[in-house]
This record gives structure tokens, C-alpha cells and sequence, in this order.
């Protein structure tokens, strides 16, 4: 294996006291407005309709300033490993955690919006020195999106999904992977497939929760669940995607919020964590407290929110229709996803499935939702697509 080159640098996330009194203080003055309108409304999706409720707001408001601990998240990053490495003059920074096994695979997992590095945080150790010998070993590199967490913020247009897979070529490369597994799920799936289909000599193959079906495909042939699922992702894009519209036309917009009120950017990123979670009232039911804020504090402290809006700008829509992926894939199809793909669509764009899974539970945040479930489905679908190579 060739040897990483000189250009990563070691990193260590620290966030100021007084950037933390800061945060405290800030929430101490929040202004909120009154409560919902549905307020009291039985537990469920109804209580959700208008958006986060403001009982559920205040009560993580409030241990986000009195309970939570940021600088625990801070240590375990710092354990997995961080590092830093400019590629086309943009910092890009990186989580590394390399396996002890001899027979470990380079794996890449790239996440998504309204998330982060933080997707990934509770997989990583399971990944790379399984418990079981059985299942294989990776040298996980979980880098953060440009405009996310600690890399550089792009200050100029031209950062999508195909120059950032572009540039995570690039880092493995010069981490010593010329050949690696690929995963991810939300943006992170639509990279992972850009991945697949435009570098097939480098990439062994992947696995995803976000699979993208060519445009212009017909329900004919279907089962009836597939057909439903398409019926919910023409509800979703319909009637649920505000948020998506709003970030991919006037992210600055809505950017001055999202840095200047830890509040507003708690309730933009919570609301979609309520509605994409497979849960059946509050995120959290599944995801701790204090991993979400784990994943907005780092948003908040980052100043992140408008730079990360601008993803959509740069690649809502911008898959392109003609790729398709030639290497092994491995794809699951959470049951409460967001857009969820029938494998007769996906065989269209992905022409090698070797393992297609649709587990019993879990939504668009599976790696934080069953993370146990999440790893030993990632280790089956990747073992499957190592094979495929062999």
C-alpha cells in the first residue's frame, strides 16, 4: 500500500469557554413565540404539523444549557482521530481510525444534512476492530462535507457533489487508499453513487441507504409496496420539502438565522429529525438528546448553517440522469426513509446489486437510530461487495 503523504496535518477541536458561555447566554435570552396551534394535540404525528413543538423546544433548550457537555463530544473525536488536508485549496477535515487487522478494507462514509461527522460517531470503533472475526475491518475515514463542521467553508461556487467526490478520491488517495468501499446516506448516498459511477478504478464498490433511480421511470411492474413508496415520495417532494426549496434558491437567507440563533438552528435541524426518525412521536424515542446536540452544537459552534445550506444551491437536482454505477453496491432501504427506491428503479442506474436489504426498522438516520442494526447491516453489505471482487 503506498505511504500517506506529508500534507495531513493532526487536529484538535476545541471550542473557547468563551464560545461556550456564549451559547449558554444565548439561550438564556431566547424569544419564542407562542405554541402551536394543534398545542395539545395527542402524542403523534398530528402534535408535529406545524413544526417542532414548543414544549419539546424548550425542554432540549434547556438542557442544552444546563445539562449538556460539549467537550465529551470534543474527547471522543479526538480519540477516533482528526485530521486536516487541503484539497483544491479547501481545508477538508476528516475523521481516521485505522484498524488493527491486516486484512481491514479502506472505507469512506460521508453523511449528509441536517448532520454531520457526529452520523457516523457510535459505528466507527465497531468498523474498524469488529468484535466478531468474522465480519470484515475497515480503515474508516469519515470526512465533513465542505461548508460542514471543521472543514473550510467554499467561497466560491462550484462545490457539488461531483467535485466532492472528486476531492474525496483525492484524499484517500493521499492517505495511502488507491483503492477503497464507499458509504453513505442522504447527500452522503448521492456521493457515494458519484463515487461508484464516475471512479470505478479506485472505488471497490458501495453501499448505500439513498439510492437515486434515473428520471423518468413508470410504476409499471411494481409491487404495491413499491408503489406506495413512490406515492410517499411524491408526497414528500409535494408538500414536505420547504426546507430543501428554501436552501437550494436563497440559502444566504436563511443562513442569517441559523448562525446568528442557536434556538432557530436547533428548531430547523430537530424538525427534521422528528419527521425523518422512525419514531412515532418525539426523535427522541431513538436518538439521544445528547447526540443530537452533539451534531448541533457542532453546526453552532462552526458557524456552519448558511455555508452548509449552500449544498442544495450547488446539487439539489444535479445528479446526473445518465450515470450508472458498474461496481458492486449493496443498498438498504430503511422502512421510514424520507425517499425510499424500489429495486426495479435502482437496477436501472445500479447495475451490480449484490445485496439489497430492507430492514424492519429505522428511518434517514439509521447509523443513529439502531446503530448496532446499522454497523452489521453496513459489515453484510460491504462483505457482499467485497466478494463481488474477488
Amino acid at each position: 500500500m503506498p505511504r500517506p503523504t506529508s500534507d495531513v496535518q493532526a487536529f484538535e477541536a476545541h471550542a473557547t469557554d468563551a464560545d461556550l458561555d456564549d451559547l449558554r447566554a444565548r439561550l438564556a435570552a431566547a424569544r419564542l413565540p407562542e405554541a402551536e396551534t394543534v398545542h395539545g394535540a395527542a402524542p403523534g404525528s398530528r402534535r408535529w404539523e406545524q413544526g417542532v413543538p414548543l414544549a419539546d423546544l424548550v425542554d432540549v433548550v434547556n438542557y442544552w444549557r444546563t445539562g449538556y457537555d460539549w467537550r465529551s463530544f470534543e474527547e471522543r473525536l479526538d480519540r477516533i482521530g482528526q485530521f486536516r488536508m487541503t484539497i483544491d485549496g479547501l481545508g477538508i477535515h476528516f475523521l481516521h481510525r485505522r484498524s488493527a487487522r491486516a486484512d481491514a478494507t479502506p472505507l469512506i462514509l460521508t453523511h449528509g444534512w441536517p448532520d454531520s461527522i457526529a452520523r457516523f460517531i457510535d459505528a466507527v470503533d465497531e468498523l474498524a476492530d469488529p468484535k466478531d472475526a468474522d465480519a470484515p475491518a475497515f480503515h474508516v475515514v469519515v470526512p465533513s462535507l465542505p461548508g460542514f463542521g471543521h472543514s473550510d467553508k467554499p467561497a466560491t461556487t462550484g462545490w457539488g457533489t461531483e467535485k466532492i467526490a472528486a476531492a474525496w478520491v483525492e484524499l484517500m488517495g493521499r492517505l495511502g487508499y488507491s483503492k477503497f468501499a464507499a458509504h453513505g446516506g442522504d447527500w452522503g448516498g448521492n456521493i457515494t453513487t458519484v463515487l461508484g459511477g464516475r471512479f470505478p478504478a479506485h472505488v471497490l464498490g458501495i453501499h448505500t441507504t439513498f439510492a437515486e433511480a434515473p428520471p423518468g421511470l413508470t410504476t409499471d411492474g411494481l409491487t404495491a409496496v413499491e408503489r406506495k413508496w413512490t406515492e410517499e415520495n411524491r408526497d414528500f417532494w409535494r408538500h414536505r420539502a420547504a426546507y430543501a426549496k428554501q436552501q437550494a434558491t436563497r440559502p444566504q437567507t436563511i443562513g442569517y438565522s441559523l448562525v446568528d440563533s442557536p434556538v432557530g438552528l436547533l428548531a430547523w435541524i430537530l424538525d427534521k429529525f422528528a419527521e425523518w426518525s422512525d419514531t412515532e412521536d418525539s426523535p427522541f424515542e431513538t436518538i439521544s438528546r445528547d447526540r443530537v446536540l452533539d451534531n448541533v452544537t457542532l453546526y453552532w459552534l462552526t458557524r456552519t448553517g448558511a455555508s452548509s445550506a449552500r449544498i442544495y444551491y450547488e446539487s439539489h437536482n444535479s445528479l446526473d440522469p445518465e450515470l450508472r454505477v458498474d461496481v458492486p453496491s449493496a443498498i438498504s432501504m430503511y422502512p421510514r426513509d424520507v425517499e425510499k427506491c424500489p429495486r426495479p428503479w435502482a437496477q436501472e442506474r445500479y447495475r451490480q446489486i449484490v445485496r439489497w436489504s430492507s430492514p424492519e426498522n429505522g428511518g434517514h438516520f439509521p447509523s443513529l437510530e439502531v446503530p448496532e442494526y446499522f454497523v452489521k447491516d453496513l459489515q453484510e453489505g460491504l462483505a457482499a461487495v467485497l466478494a463481488a471482487n474477488r
